[in-house]
């Protein structure tokens, strides 16, 4: 099983399908598949959208916590965890069978804990942080399955990110953004307000067709029993083959914050692609755009809740509408956010509206396309006035 953030399992599920795995199944923030344990190697490796991917060892129905604990007992743990080394437990629980779901993650490593010192004469040592082997539970309302995390760390955490700045938007959520554009790695991509540059960044390790686990050293499948390394380096050595060494297009990310820029330049030296990305210091307003297109020009602005109160923001948005529709001729907008009030103020009808969420706060990915004659639209149409309820 494969799980994703909210709402982005159709980007996850294509994924998938690409890399030539079957989809036997999605849910809303799930993705399920079918595979050898070396296959979650290269899913690792190379899913853009995906947090975890999950390794299912033993699923069983359970109204107690007491069966839970005899049911994971059975688990050949030892085939798994080393004796001396460590594990992590995380959970998603919800039954009526536990007053406190914490309760069943403790049941869960306790089992394990009694199974290997039972099978070993020692036992491993646990923690809550996922840096070495992971287990996750799954248990919701009487049926519970539970999962060798192949990932430990949310995919999320690609590696290149130490220099976060603000409230950025997450890897995953912001290539699956990028995606929803249908952005075809050939045309021009521009970020304005690029903040720690996160979105320019997943730009360019999609046009280099760079596999994002590559910026990683750390995966819970390296720290199993069954890890086979020779397998992971073949599968490394392969992805760094494919990598593209230079872009067929050009990607820009602008902000006006000199901190932004110096921190969104160290992240793409983290990832390796600086030299892939034109970073400048600069008001959204003097991004440079090149003629014609076509491209794509993204923006992912304040929404008010966390960074900004929305008065203050209101002639941003407004701003980010005019630039598009004088500057941005022969591209497609896109403004991520989650404020529907804010949006209004863009002044211009949206041909899609997608849905996302950042964490658990609903957003909209809106498109423009900015063709000639875009300037002359009514200003004050709402994207949201021809949305259903």
């Amino acid at each position: 099983m494969l799980t994703c953030p909210k709402g982005i399992a159709p980007y996850l599920k294509d994924e998938v399908a690409a890399l030539g795995f079957p989809v036997i199944g999605t849910a809303e923030a799930t993705v399920d598949t079918h595979g050898t344990f070396d296959d979650t190697m290269k899913l690792n490796l190379h899913l853009r959208t995906a947090h975890r991917v999950l390794f299912l060892l033993h699923e069983f129905d359970t109204n107690h916590p007491d069966t839970l604990y005899r049911e994971i007992v059975d688990v050949p743990w030892e085939n798994y965890l080393k004796a001396d080394g460590y594990f992590s437990v995380h959970s998603a629980v919800s039954t009526d069978a536990l007053r406190d779901p914490r309760f069943g993650t403790l049941r869960c490593k306790d089992a394990i804990v009694d199974r290997i010192r039972n099978k070993c004469g020692r036992r491993p040592d646990s923690g809550s942080e996922p840096l070495g082997a992971a287990v996750f539970l799954h248990w919701q309302d009487n049926h519970a399955s539970v999962y060798l995390d192949t990932s430990g760390e949310p995919l999320s955490r690609r590696g290149y990110r130490k220099n976060p700045f603000k409230a950025p938007m997450q890897e995953t959520l912001a290539a699956a953004a990028i995606l929803a554009t249908t952005w075809n790695k050939k045309e021009i991509f521009i970020n304005p307000m690029c903040g720690s540059g996160t979105l320019a960044i997943e730009a360019a390790l999609m046009a280099l067709r760079r596999a994002p686990g590559l910026s990683r050293d750390n995966f819970g499948f390296m720290h199993l029993k069954i890890f086979n390394k020779a397998r992971w380096n073949t599968l490394t050595k392969e992805a760094w083959r494919d990598t593209g060494s230079t872009l067929d297009t050009k990607i820009v990310a602008t902000d006006i914050d000199p901190e932004a820029i110096v921190a969104a330049k160290k992240n793409a030296r983290d990832a390796g692609v600086e030299n892939s990305i034109v970073f400048e210091v600069c008001d959204f307003r003097q991004t440079p755009v090149p003629h014609g297109g076509p491209g794509v020009v993204f923006f992912n602005p304040e929404y008010g809740e966390r960074l900004g109160l929305e008065a203050e923001l209101e002639p941003i948005y407004t701003a980010i509408g005019d630039f598009l529709k004088k500057t941005c001729i022969g591209y497609r907008g896109y403004v991520f956010t989650g404020n529907l009030a804010l949006a209004k103020k863009i002044g211009l009808k949206s041909s899609r509206r997608i849905q996302f969420f950042n964490s658990n706060l609903e957003c909209r990915l809106l498109e423009f396309e900015l063709y000639e004659g875009t300037q002359q639209q009514q200003r004050g149409l709402s994207p949201w006035d021809q949305e259903g309820p």
